[in-house]
């Protein structure tokens, strides 16, 4: 009697487990790449402009939104994380023409230099991108000449894109900092 009852536990389980796991991938469906657009060779673009992070004054961009009690005894600012919207224009001078904003955060996440994990979007509004955004994710070494972040993906004309950004700090001071960016994309 013992021996009917075990299968019939059994066939009940694995068949109940089947039902509940065909159930939990309703969500998934495989579709056909070019029914995105995908068909389409890739594009490499190559996209530049400078960053203006003003970090006070009466247009300030970047704001502290969150610091450790131990942050302003830190020579790199550790644990201070700072939230952003950064206009981008074509040239180093703030009054060129603004191509987007850098909307993020930036937190300082080294002890011993000034290294910051960068999270952020760089939002196109000015041109053929006009709409369309890269994120980019990684770390940004300040003091380093030239700083490598992936981009990490992009939406409107930038959907699917991956592939990297350059940082050089063009210049410096008490409330500002403007970076040069090169970004090099690959996109459909």
């Amino acid at each position: 009697m013992v021996i009917p009852f075990v299968t019939t536990s059994l066939l009940f389980f694995f068949f109940f487990s089947s039902v509940t796991a065909a159930k939990t991938h309703r969500f998934v469906q495989s579709i056909s790449p070019s029914s995105l657009g995908l068909h389409q060779p890739q594009k490499l673009s190559h996209l530049h402009f400078f960053f203006h992070d003003i970090v006070g004054g009466s247009n300030q961009t970047a704001v502290r939104v969150a610091a450790a009690p131990t942050t302003d005894k830190s020579s790199t600012l550790f644990g201070a994380v700072m939230m952003m919207d950064d206009p981008l224009t074509e040239l180093p001078d703030a009054e060129s023409t603004v191509v987007g904003r850098a909307q993020g955060i930036y937190a300082s996440a080294s002890t011993t230099e000034l290294g910051f994990l960068m999270a952020m979007n760089f939002a196109f509004t000015q041109g053929k991108y006009n709409g369309s955004s890269l994120a980019v994710l990684g770390r940004n070494t300040v003091e380093s000449a030239v700083r490598e972040m992936p981009v990490v993906g992009g939406s409107g004309l930038f959907r699917f894109a991956r592939g990297y950004a350059q940082a050089k700090t063009h210049s410096f001071g008490t409330l500002e900092a403007v970076v040069e960016y090169d970004v090099y994309v690959l996109h459909y």
